[in-house]
C-alpha cells in the first residue's frame, strides 16, 4: 500500500456563477468506477460524472486511477486497499489525506461518502454533506449520531432515515443507475435469478426453497470472497443446489447485464431493512420484475403490481414468482428510468447542494463582524 504524498492543486477560475464547485471524498477500498464488486463507489462515480455533465465543478478524492469526468483528481492510495476492506488504518490516513487537500482548495461544498472523513466536518468553513449508504443502527448509527450538526445527512431511502430520527438528516436522495447501460429484453427465459452477496441477510436459500417450491429454475450469481460468505455458502446454498438451482459464480458488469435481462424475475426475499438495494433498480431496468418481502426500501422502490411484487408472507412467495412473469416488461424499464436514472439522482442532489450552501451564506452574512442584522442582535434589537 503505497501513500503518495499530498499534492498541490492549481486554483483554477471561478466556473460560471450557477455552477457548484463541489468536493467529492470516496471510500478508500476500490477505485472509481469498480472494476467489479463496489456498489458504494459505482454510485459515487455515476453521481460524479452526472455533476460535472451538469456543470458544476467537481473535485474527486480517491484511490487508483483517475477514471471519472471530475475536473481534479487527489489521489491517496496508488492502489486501492480492497484486501485490507474494513481496517482501521487506510481509512484514517485517506481522511487525513482529504483534509490536508480539501484545506487548499475554494470549494462551495465537500460531499463525503467514507467513514473517517466526516469527523474533520466540524473544521470546515464550508459544509460536509454526508450520504448514509449503510446501516443507521448500531455504533454506526450512534457515530453519526453523535457527529450531530457538524455534518448534513443525506438518507438513501425513507425507510433508512425512519430508523434514527436522532440523525441530521437533511433530505432523502435515492440511489440511481445509468439506465441507458442496461439491456431491455421484453422476451424472457424461464428461470428466476438470484443476484447479490452470500448472507442470511440477502436469502439466496430463501430463494432456491421459492423457485423449487414454484417448479420454475433459478440462477443465483454473487460474492462469496469472505469468510462468513464462505461458511453460508457452503452450510446452507451448496446443499440446495441441483439441476433446477445453479450457481454460475461472481458476475461482472457484463454478466450480470446478461444474467438480468434474461429473468423472468428476481427473487429478493431480504431479510434485514436494508436501506437500498441497487439490484432491484438494475433488474427494473432490464424490463425484469422484482419479487421481494416488504423490508427496508422495498415498498419505495418496487411499484407493487407494476414492476414487481411485494409479498408480506414469506409463504406466498412461490406464487408471485410465478405471476411476476405476467407484468409487463416495458412498465418495469419506465419505472426505472423516471424514478432511478441518474439525471433523477444528480437533479436531486443538486437541489440539496444548492440549498445548503445558499443557506450557509445566509447565516454567515448574519453572523459577520460587519454585519447590521449581527449589530443589531449584538444591541438586543430584534432583526
Amino acid at each position: 500500500m503505497t501513500v503518495p504524498e499530498t499534492p498541490t492543486i492549481p486554483r483554477p477560475a471561478r466556473p460560471p456563477r450557477d455552477a457548484l464547485r463541489i468536493a467529492v471524498v470516496a471510500p478508500p477500498w476500490f477505485e472509481l468506477p469498480p472494476r467489479g464488486y463496489g456498489g458504494i463507489e459505482s454510485v459515487v462515480a455515476d453521481l460524479v460524472d452526472s455533476l460535472a455533465e451538469r456543470g458544476h465543478e467537481v473535485t474527486l478524492v480517491g484511490a487508483g486511477r483517475h477514471r471519472t469526468r471530475a475536473a481534479r483528481f487527489v489521489q491517496v492510495f496508488d492502489e486501492p486497499p480492497s484486501e485490507r476492506l474494513g481496517t482501521p488504518a487506510p481509512e484514517v490516513i485517506h481522511a487525513a489525506a482529504a483534509g490536508a487537500a480539501l484545506a487548499d482548495l475554494d470549494v462551495d461544498v465537500v460531499h463525503d461518502h467514507s467513514l473517517a472523513g466526516p469527523l474533520l466536518a466540524r473544521g470546515r468553513r464550508v459544509p460536509t454533506v454526508v450520504t448514509m449508504h449503510g446501516p443507521v443502527d448500531g455504533e454506526q448509527g450512534e457515530y453519526f449520531t453523535r457527529l450531530g450538526d457538524s455534518v448534513d445527512v443525506v438518507a438513501i431511502s425513507d425507510a433508512q432515515r425512519r430508523l434514527n430520527p436522532g440523525i441530521n438528516w437533511v433530505g432523502r436522495v435515492h440511489n440511481a443507475i445509468d439506465v441507458s447501460s442496461f439491456p431491455f429484453r421484453e422476451r424472457k427465459d424461464d428461470h428466476v435469478l438470484w443476484l447479490g452477496r452470500f448472507s442470511p441477510d440477502k436469502g439466496p436459500h430463501l430463494a432456491i426453497d421459492a423457485a423449487r417450491a414454484a417448479g420454475l429454475r433459478i440462477v443465483l450469481a454473487g460474492k462469496r470472497s469472505e469468510p462468513g460468505e464462505k461458511e453460508f455458502f457452503e452450510r446452507e446454498v451448496r446443499p440446495r443446489l441441483g439441476r433446477d438451482a445453479e450457481y454460475v459464480g461472481e458476475a461482472d458488469a457484463a454478466l450480470k447485464r446478461e444474467l438480468l435481462a434474461g429473468a423472468r424475475a428476481l427473487a429478493f426475499p431480504i431479510q434485514w431493512e436494508e436501506p437500498f438495494g441497487m439490484v432491484m433498480i438494475e433488474a427494473m431496468a432490464c424490463g425484469t420484475p422484482v419479487v421481494a418481502l416488504p423490508r427496508g426500501s422495498v415498498p419505495e422502490v418496487v411499484d407493487h403490481g407494476r414492476s414487481g411484487l411485494v409479498v408480506h408472507d414469506l409463504a406466498d412467495f412461490p406464487a408471485a414468482l410465478s405471476l411476476a412473469a405476467e407484468l409487463d416488461p416495458a412498465v418495469c424499464r419506465r419505472h426505472a428510468e423516471q424514478n432511478f436514472d441518474l439525471p433523477v439522482m444528480a437533479a436531486g442532489y443538486e437541489r440539496l447542494f444548492r440549498t445548503i450552501v445558499e443557506g450557509e451564506r445566509s447565516v454567515r452574512a448574519i453572523t459577520s463582524p460587519r454585519s447590521p442584522l449581527r449589530r443589531l442582535r449584538q444591541r438586543g434589537v430584534p432583526a
